[in-house]
């Protein structure tokens, strides 16, 4: 299990087209999503995401309008300060949490400052084992996650031995 974050950016890199090519193999073949997301349990299991924190350090965190609800409530501040003091509008990505020097403006060394009210797309990262649609659909995300995620980096791999990928 590789979890050595400067290997996974390098490697992750590295396989980007591989990678995409792994996709569209998945997406042109049968396979068991229940298979797969097994695989990723297994993976998820051996990796604590409390020593890496790396998704909060890289990625940018897209809020729902649900999420800025819980996040309020938990905080005890209005939804005009919350949004004042924690959000930004992204072009791309439309509500996002603000990020500081080490990322999301929640992270406190590895830990999430309001881990229980912490918004869903968190809650489901990477998104290999939770997430909408299937695992196959869900590729072009873990794509790039495979870059900074050891999850999703190590459960691609898992993919492609299990779906006997020729590399």
């Amino acid at each position: 299990m590789l979890t050595d974050l400067v290997q996974i950016k390098t490697l992750g890199e590295k396989k980007r087209v591989e990678n995409e090519r792994f996709r569209r193999h998945l997406k042109s073949r049968d396979h068991s999503d229940r298979i797969l997301r097994r695989l990723a349990e297994d993976v998820e299991e051996q990796i604590d995401c409390t020593t890496c924190a790396n998704c909060c350090r890289v990625a940018n965190v897209h809020i729902t309008e649900r999420d800025v609800e819980r996040m309020t409530k938990a905080l005890s501040i209005s939804r005009k300060k919350f949004l004042e003091g924690y959000t930004a509008e992204s072009e791309g990505e439309g509500l996002i949490l603000k990020r500081g020097e080490a990322g999301c403006v929640f992270l406190e060394g590895n830990l999430c400052s309001i881990y229980e009210s912490r918004p869903a797309i968190c809650e489901d990262f990477p998104h290999v084992v939770r997430g909408s649609g299937s695992i196959a659909s869900r590729m072009w995300q873990l794509i790039d996650r495979a870059t900074y995620c050891p999850i999703a980096y190590n459960s691609i791999e898992a993919f492609k031995v299990e779906t006997s990928f020729k590399r």
